[in-house]
């Protein structure tokens, strides 16, 4: 509440540039660090075939996200597509998968931060390895305090930073000249006989499970529905510009990458290359190209760290607004109107993981989280068309060639699961019980708090057929 018992709720402030900034400013940390753990699965062709096939996934969540969200216009993203297609179970469930997804994801791009700056310490003659823990700690510290004081200054912050690590990815590929005979890029030496597939076609599916860090978070630009000035002309644009945008430095990236490094050392995401085109840099023997990736690096993964904070922290308010969650975190701050109490009781957990799990594993949980959520988008587009087709409500976008787009989501999604299996059957199968046990925590115990009939507040007519 505000002064005079007002009731306050989040600014309208943002514009297409600031959602196309939370979307690939999200994701575009997936080129510098962890999309190489495909390499390792399957060899460089089959980096490259997961990384295209991901495309096609993320290219249907893209459109279904454009046309839903932009007529859904509430902060929580899928959280309240779900609570108004589907239901309260499907909804509580979004939920937790995007709070989980971006958690994971910004306790990901914490490891990456101190390993570069430990990587910076040692090249100007370090004599003892750095204590990364302190550096981390700070991270995740200092972009919490920026998502509290308002979103206007933290998603300007992240179109600054994204546009200039995007850039870094172009300065590098030209800098390399694929076109000149001169060119140090070697592909011809690095993926010829056994390295272009070691492991064969089963190599390629297990590659998929690690294709998705390419483009994973993409879908978090929902998640600035209810602070957009025009949802239905910013959210289209800001999601479909920011998918074209990560195709590009997706399919650069490992052109340039296979090209430098050998897949033994790219695929090795701990001990080898974790930050690939800072390793990659790094082979040039070019200071200029060394400096500029590894501020590209360093600032992809702030902008990375720094829009999970802000789209885990709305998909838990949301939850709390509606009763989902204690209504406590569903607090707007009445100066800076921001979820703040979201905001801060998220940051521990991003630090547990942080300072205590595996990388491997951190992107691993964040992969299966998004993974779940993508599943349920084929079924709430399909739900969405019918009880609400086309000529009934006013929609910002319409995605073509429904319902082809949510037939290959859950077949690609489908694909996922098994190759995530292959490689991390045991965390699989922790994640889906995991998400049972508390699904069965809501139904037996939370949804007695939940107002089903102060879910819907989209001014739509009834569904057909009711």
């Amino acid at each position: 509440m505000g002064p005079h018992g007002t009731k306050v709720g989040l600014l309208r402030v943002l514009g297409p540039a600031h959602v196309w900034a939370l979307g690939v400013g999200i994701v575009l940390v997936g080129e510098y660090m962890g999309w190489n753990f495909a390499v390792g699965k399957g060899g460089a062709y089959a980096a490259l075939i997961a990384c295209w096939f991901a495309g096609i996934l993320y290219s249907c969540v893209a459109m279904i996200d454009s046309e839903v969200t932009s007529t859904v216009a509430a902060a929580g993203g899928q959280y309240t597509q779900a609570k108004h297609i589907v239901g309260p179970l499907m909804a509580f469930n979004v939920g937790l998968y995007l709070v989980f997804a971006y958690t994971m994801l910004e306790a990901g791009n914490a490891i990456t931060l101190g390993y570069l700056i430990s990587v910076a310490a040692d090249m100007t003659g370090a004599t003892e390895p750095l204590d990364q823990r302190p550096f981390i700690i700070l991270a995740i510290m200092f972009l919490a305090w920026l998502n509290y004081r308002g979103v206007l200054a933290t998603l300007t912050f992240n179109l600054i930073i994204t546009a200039f690590a995007f850039c870094a990815i172009l300065v590098l590929f030209f800098a390399s000249a694929p076109w000149s005979e001169g060119s140090m890029l070697a592909h011809g030496e690095l993926m010829s006989g056994q390295a272009a597939l070691p492991y064969g076609w089963l190599g390629v599916l297990a590659a998929m499970h690690f294709g998705l860090w390419f483009y994973l978070g993409i879908e978090g630009t929902t998640q600035a529905a209810e602070e957009v000035r025009s949802p239905a002309r910013a959210l289209p644009f800001g999601t479909l510009a920011g998918i074209m945008t990560l195709l590009i430095a997706a399919t650069l990236t490992w052109y340039i990458c296979v090209g430098y490094l050998p897949w033994e050392y790219l695929g090795d995401g701990v001990n080898g290359a974790v930050a690939p085109l800072f390793s990659a840099a790094q082979m040039t023997g070019s200071d200029a190209l060394i400096i500029i990736l590894g501020f590209g690096t360093l600032f992809a993964t702030l902008a990375s760290a720094n829009g999970c904070i802000n789209d885990a922290s709305r998909a838990w308010f949301s939850m709390g607004r509606d009763h989902y969650l204690p209504q406590w975190f569903g607090a707007v701050h009445p100066q800076y109107r921001t979820p703040y109490r979201s905001i801060i009781f998220l940051v521990p957990i991003a630090l547990i993981f942080a300072l205590g799990a595996p990388l491997d594993q951190v992107i691993t949980f964040s992969i299966l989280s998004g993974l779940l959520g993508y599943t349920f988008m084929p079924i709430n587009v399909i739900l969405f068309r019918r009880k609400w087709p086309l000529d009934t409500i006013k929609r910002g976008y319409e995605h073509p060639f429904h319902p082809i787009p949510a037939i290959l989501l859950i077949a690609l999604c489908s694909v996922t699961y098994f190759a995530v299996f292959l490689g991390y059957g045991t965390q699989l199968i922790a994640m889906v019980s995991f998400y049972i046990v508390v699904s069965l925590w809501f139904h037996f115990w939370r949804y007695r708090f939940v107002k089903r009939a102060d879910q819907f507040t989209m001014p739509w007519p009834k569904p057909r057929g009711y």
